[in-house]
């Protein structure tokens, strides 16, 4: 099981001139398609005088779904070589664009791998790298005489409160670290045994 996975902090920039040619490198943190769709829409209209704007992406803690894009360049001449850069990193849901701007010499299949790889790397040099949990969500349930029992779990288990209501019976929503998750329902279910109430349900990963 995977508990957890390297990605970026924050956006990035790099820059890589080959002959003339000017390769912009953009690093974005992503969780999905659609944030990628957004990032690559903006730039091109940034950069709407560039000839290319060559692209790759990972997705997912297990980075099952990623993609290369050339744009027009010669066939792997681009996309792979920035998503290999990706892969040499062991990182995840990052978009990394390459934005060239022709300086009038061809640089050739081989320049271009070479280029698009430098100015891929050049970004991801300028970014930071982080580790991040996989986190898991859930809904407790509990009286309110448990409150006192809940917040050791809380504690125990660096639970990340995301909501919670008191009443006769009160509701909290957490999310806690994947690898920690079995530790956890093991000890509910140990106060269960020792008469303290403690409902909890998994929410899916999606």
């Amino acid at each position: 099981m995977i508990f957890s996975y390297r990605t970026i902090k924050s956006p990035s920039e790099g820059i890589h001139k080959e002959k003339g040619s000017k390769f912009l490198g953009f690093a974005f943190p992503v969780e999905s398609e659609e944030e990628v769709k957004q990032k690559i829409s903006e730039l091109k209209k940034k950069y709407f005088d560039a000839r290319h704007h060559c692209y790759a992406y990972v997705l997912g803690a297990d980075k099952t779904r990623f993609r290369a894009v050339d744009d027009g360049e010669p066939n792997h001449s681009a996309g792979d070589p920035i998503l290999g850069q990706l892969r040499s990193k062991e990182l995840t849901n990052v978009l990394i664009v390459v934005v060239r701007y022709f300086g009038g010499v061809k640089l050739g299949v081989g320049g271009l791998i070479a280029a698009y790889k430098a100015a891929a790397e050049s970004t991801l040099n300028n970014a930071g790298i982080i580790g991040k949990e996989i986190l898991r969500s859930y809904t407790i349930w509990y009286p309110y005489i448990s409150s006192p029992d809940v917040m050791k779990l809380v504690k125990e288990f660096e639970l990340e409160i995301q909501s919670q209501s008191f009443a006769s019976e009160c509701k909290m929503e957490i999310e806690i670290s994947l690898r920690r998750e079995k530790n956890f329902e093991d000890k509910v279910q140990l106060l269960n045994a020792l008469g303290i109430i403690i409902a909890i349900k998994e929410i899916p990963l999606s």
